[in-house]
């Protein structure tokens, strides 16, 4: 006995035994978490799905759409918009494009900020959100619509309802009010705003004919009959889109 104790002593000492007992703690960790990750990822992604829906909510009322929008989405790419491809859902009611809803972000008085913005196919905002942001409590925290209803403002704005000079705050020649002390905030909300306004007004035909060729896809699926009348409603959208936006 004391001969082993001896040796399991000695060995402690060795290079080779202290590698191997930390590559057995190693493996052993590794095992936990992915038991870890195994049991929780669903929860996890239910939750994440729950939080998405709920921001959806926010800005896109339940009467306007009777599909999925979360699960029907197109990327646009447009580097004067955004360095990363823009992902935005896409919300119908009885399989007619109804509104457009994606997130933007912009820099704040206290960091990167993020809002949630929806609009209907002729480019006129339906909502818009702060999903996260770094501003000072009390002073430039008034993004949040449980702060205040300044949020609100830009509800029903559009490119054609508000000429460009007047999409700036109040203290710069514009039409929306600034905060007392924090005007670097609103002034950049207010901006990335109507740059999305602008970059779907830019985008709307590609966007649109993206939709066209991904239901197009869709319908492969189902009968030709099916898909023909999907393509011919689409293209009704397209037609109207444009004609109410010149």
């Amino acid at each position: 006995m004391t001969s082993l104790l001896f040796n399991i002593a000695e060995a402690r000492e060795k290079i080779s035994y202290q590698s191997l007992a930390l590559g057995l703690l190693c493996a052993l960790i590794a095992i936990i978490l992915l038991f870890a990750e195994y049991f929780t990822a669903p929860l996890i992604s239910l939750r994440i799905a729950e939080d998405r829906q709920a921001l959806l909510e926010q800005v896109l009322p339940s009467e306007l759409y009777d599909n999925q929008p979360l699960e029907e989405s197109l990327k646009i790419h447009d580097v004067a918009f955004s360095e990363d491809a823009v992902e935005i859902f896409i919300a119908r009611k009885h399989s007619k494009l109804s509104a457009f809803v994606f997130e933007i972000n912009t820099q704040g008085y206290g960091g990167l900020m993020s809002l949630l913005i929806a609009m209907d196919v002729q480019g006129k905002i339906i909502g818009l959100r702060t999903l996260k942001h770094k501003e000072t409590p009390g002073l430039a925290d008034k993004i949040e619509l449980s702060k205040s209803d300044w949020i609100l403002s830009f509800n029903g704005e559009s490119l054609k309802k508000t000429s460009k000079e007047l999409w700036a705050v109040k203290k710069d020649g514009g039409k929306f009010d600034q905060f007392t002390g924090a005007t670097i905030t609103p002034r950049a909300i207010v901006r990335r705003v109507y740059q999305s306004l602008v970059f779907y007004q830019r985008q709307q035909g590609e966007l649109l004919s993206k939709d066209i060729k991904s239901r197009q896809d869709q319908g492969k699926g189902i009968s030709k009959g099916m898909s023909e009348h999907g393509h011919q409603q689409v293209e009704q959208d397209l037609a109207l889109s444009q004609e109410q936006t010149l």
